[in-house]
């Protein structure tokens, strides 16, 4: 554990925090009826990969396929009849939205999600779907967010934050009770971070349950809200991440003083292991992470030796993630897995010298994708030419038993891609 963070061996009862066990326990009521529990399994493949014992909640499986629905209900839930009547008001492009819109609407509360501009159709059909009124305002996040703060001074909504709200907490604390119910002892749990208000709602319920558990906060290497406040240091933009789930500046105040109270520490994770996760649950589990989701497994997989041994609790938030970008990250892992390959192979030019390549690479089980041939942009001399072939093997050694199949032949071979 990174010793700058200590493990703080106290629940949340005996502190002057804003969220307490308390209530948490009331959201959880509050919740019962109209929030199923969502399921967690023991992976055995996953844990023979990582050394640990992985247990995962699918957060994935909630009606809008993210965790964010629990915080949105306990909040609406909460609100006095004069500020439902009046309707509620949320900026968000993602999970929250979905969360606020589908419950408000379910609850007979008018609400308006105020989105980006450039926030692809799909989010704004579906929120629209669910009941609410979008209004599509600022080309950055943090314009929308001005813009929501504005409409409801204006038009007397209520505003439903994202994280920095005791209500909203509490029922994300709710996670925590449901996974320690069904695994009561684990070791740690392991849990995404944006604005911090899901981990410190499952903080403040775990520490209460039991105080020697273990949580840590797990973020995407490019948005460390929550590693830079607790590391003092300042935000640098670094691009996009597939976490766009958690792709938050700036952590909440309310969200801050609970997990400098309560979590045990932080993880970075880069954009190839948030890849390399999602592609993993997919794969073995047979269900859908977005990057935020998958970033607790992509933790573990980068720091086997900090959780080998031990009983650990991943929590797989959400299962939206756009169809397109799904397919490219698999093809992307068979490629990291050397299992798609694009080879450079020079040759004579002369009639069937292509036909001899396949035949080597065929005899021996490979499967030819693609082929491209070229004759005119190459500097080789004007009797040769080369083919870029994309082909599928069963992995890296079966790679390796063509590629010395056609040098044995005489065939100059180049991989035109990296292996790693």
């Amino acid at each position: 554990m990174n010793k700058d963070i200590p493990m703080h061996d106290a629940s949340a009862e005996k502190s002057n925090l804003p969220v307490t066990m308390a209530d948490v326990q009331r959201a959880a009521d509050a919740l019962r009826g109209a929030l199923k529990p969502t399921p967690v399994t023991h992976s055995r493949v996953l844990s023979q990969m990582t050394g640990a014992e992985i247990y995962i909640k699918f957060e994935n499986l909630m009606f809008t396929a993210a965790f964010k629905e629990r915080g949105a209900l306990n909040k609406l839930i909460n609100l006095s009849p004069e500020q439902k009547k009046a309707g509620v008001i949320a900026s968000s492009a993602g999970n929250h939205a979905q969360g606020v819109a589908y419950h408000a609407n379910r609850l007979g509360i008018p609400a308006t999600i105020v989105m980006p501009t450039n926030t692809p159709f799909v989010k704004v059909r579906q929120t629209e779907e669910f009941g609410a009124t979008v209004v599509l305002q600022g080309e950055k996040f943090d314009e929308t967010a001005v813009y929501a703060h504005e409409l409801a001074a204006e038009k007397g909504y209520t505003l439903i934050h994202p994280f920095n709200d005791p209500d909203v907490i509490a029922g994300q604390g709710t996670v925590a009770l449901e996974f320690l119910q069904d695994v009561p002892d684990l070791d740690v749990l392991v849990v995404p971070v944006g604005g911090g208000g899901l981990i410190a709602g499952m903080a403040v319920a775990a520490k209460a349950t039991n105080p020697h558990i273990k949580v840590i906060g797990v973020q995407a290497r490019r948005f460390p809200s929550l590693y830079r406040a607790l590391h003092n240091e300042d935000f640098t933009p670094q691009g996009n991440t597939l976490a766009e789930g958690i792709a938050v500046k700036d952590i909440g105040a309310i969200t801050l003083d609970i997990c400098r109270e309560l979590v045990d520490d932080v993880l970075l994770v880069s954009e190839d292991l948030l890849e390399q996760a999602v592609s993993l649950y997919l794969t073995i589990e047979k269900t859908v992470a977005e990057g935020a989701g998958a970033a607790p497994l992509a933790a573990v997989l980068n720091h086997p030796e900090m959780f080998k041994d031990k009983k650990v609790g991943l929590v797989l938030s959400g299962g939206n993630i756009d169809s397109r970008l799904l397919a490219s990250l698999l093809m992307r892992g068979l490629v990291r897995e050397g299992r798609i390959t694009r080879i450079k192979v020079e040759l004579q030019d002369i009639p069937g010298a292509l036909s001899l390549v396949s035949g080597l690479i065929g005899e021996r089980g490979g499967n030819i994708i693609d082929v491209s041939h070229h004759r005119l942009f190459t500097e080789l001399p004007a009797k040769e030419t080369y083919s870029n072939i994309t082909l599928e093997t069963r992995d890296r050694n079966h790679l390796q038993d063509i590629l010395s199949a056609l040098r044995s032949a005489g065939f100059v071979v180049h991989i035109t891609q990296n292996e790693d």
